[in-house]
């Protein structure tokens, strides 16, 4: 039996999606955040050394983080339905997409949420400006352009067609969903960005996701609700 160690509010709720897409039977053990921190509990440390959420057990094998968690999942439990086959131009998107989810719009996604918590965070009033300002400055010469960068080439993939990798749902969807979700939480999607909403409101309103949504309970991201 497949265990996923699900820690609220975080990239694991995808997982459950995508045990959903496969139709596998699992369990699921959840875990809340500090109160205080936001902080994963050091229970899951007992699962994995970094103490990090996804974590995934099957048998006698325990992977973590999410790409490998998927392209272990898929390469086990898959039928082809979620994963385009070798040699193809889509297997090619495939594995474009699985990577570039955590590898180039993650750290974005990351750092926008470290520069509003310096912005808000609680220090004397004299020092206000130089924190604010200092996260002013980071945005204005990196992250404002930068992220504005990926959201125009991410909306010109989605301008022809209907996911990722082509008109069929694949792990690569599911993989970049959470990206979407913070991009969204962080930035309403529908100012300016009609095909990544339209793809938004598609995704949630696949039966799979809706399933893993009432399994792995209440889901909030990043400080915003996500919508259903």
């Amino acid at each position: 039996m497949i265990t996923v160690h699900h820690l609220e509010n975080s990239r694991s709720q995808r997982i459950l999606w995508l045990l959903e897409e496969l139709g596998v039977d699992y369990e699921i053990k959840k875990y809340n955040r500090d109160p205080e921190t936001s902080l994963a509990p050091k229970e899951l440390e007992a699962v994995h050394p970094l103490g990090k959420s996804p974590i995934v057990s099957d048998g006698e094998d325990t992977i973590a983080e999410s790409g490998a968690i998927i392209e272990y999942l898929v390469g086990k439990y898959d039928t082809g339905r979620l994963r385009p086959a070798e040699g193809t131009p889509g297997r090619l998107a495939y594995t474009y997409w699985l990577h570039y989810a955590e590898g180039s719009f993650a750290p974005l996604m990351i750092l926008s949420l470290i520069l509003s918590r310096i912005e808000n965070a609680p220090v004397p009033f004299f020092l206000k400006p130089v924190t604010r300002g200092i996260a002013r400055k980071v945005r204005d010469g990196y992250l404002d352009n930068t992220l504005k960068r990926n959201l125009d080439f991410i909306e010109s993939t989605l301008g022809g067609t209907t996911w990722f990798c082509g008109n069929e749902l694949t792990a690569a969807d599911i993989q970049m969903s959470f990206a979407v979700e913070a991009a969204d939480a962080r930035a309403e999607l529908s100012n300016g960005y009609p095909n990544l909403a339209r793809y938004l409101a598609r995704m949630r309103a696949l039966p799979a996701y809706q399933s893993a949504l009432e399994k792995g309970g209440p889901y909030e991201l990043l400080g915003t609700a996500s919508k259903k």
